[in-house]
């Protein structure tokens, strides 16, 4: 678990590196910021960028691939830049957007039967990551929070987000794994 502080440098990382890219189209080097030593072990990370309230740009690794602080960089400038459901940010809406960086606990695979799978999901606590061959979806926790899911809709959605039918998260040849994250969220007004 981050502390509060770290949290802040998190998001303080992830504004620097989408700021400094979209303004002058340069990548920040997080090795010459002053970071706790969490940064430099490897875990995943996801930069959700939100404008009046609406999803703006979301992008990161449900995996510990790299260090946090490179994961958070990238995560960031790919939020801001290469989500293909938005345009690329533009300058003057630095000052309109807030930024979440969510840090990832590493994802395990539900080990019981597909029909159990809703009871083994705590809404609020769990993220889904559901895989079928080359498909596969990656949810937050927050998000079926944020529209007041139940299990099985929240694996339906998955499904969905992964270019899957809703029911297939009943199928035994399909993974569905979960993760907790840690939220941090600016506090801009």
């Amino acid at each position: 678990m981050l502390s509060e502080e770290e949290g802040k440098e998190a998001l303080r990382l992830a504004r620097d590196a989408i700021e400094a890219y979209i303004r002058d189209g340069k990548r920040i080097n997080p090795d010459e910021y002053k970071l706790s030593p969490v940064f430099d072990e490897k875990r995943g990370v996801f930069v959700t960028i939100n404008k009046q309230g609406a999803l703006r740009g979301c992008i990161g690794f449900p995996y510990p691939v790299m260090q946090l602080k490179n994961a958070i960089v990238e995560a960031a400038i790919s939020a801001a830049s290469s989500d293909p459901r938005f345009p690329s940010l533009s300058p003057d809406e630095l000052e309109k957007i807030e930024l979440e960086v969510t840090v990832l606990t590493e994802p395990i695979k539900l080990d019981v039967k597909p029909k159990d799978r809703a009871n083994a999901i705590i809404i609020g606590k769990h993220g889904l990551i559901v895989r079928n061959g080359p498909y596969q979806g990656l949810l937050l926790p927050q998000v079926a929070l944020e529209w007041g899911w139940d299990a099985v809709t929240f694996l339906e959605q998955t499904c969905l987000k992964a270019g899957l039918t809703p029911d297939m998260w009943l199928d035994e040849k399909t993974d569905v794994s979960i993760f907790e994250g840690q939220i941090f969220r600016e506090e801009r007004h």
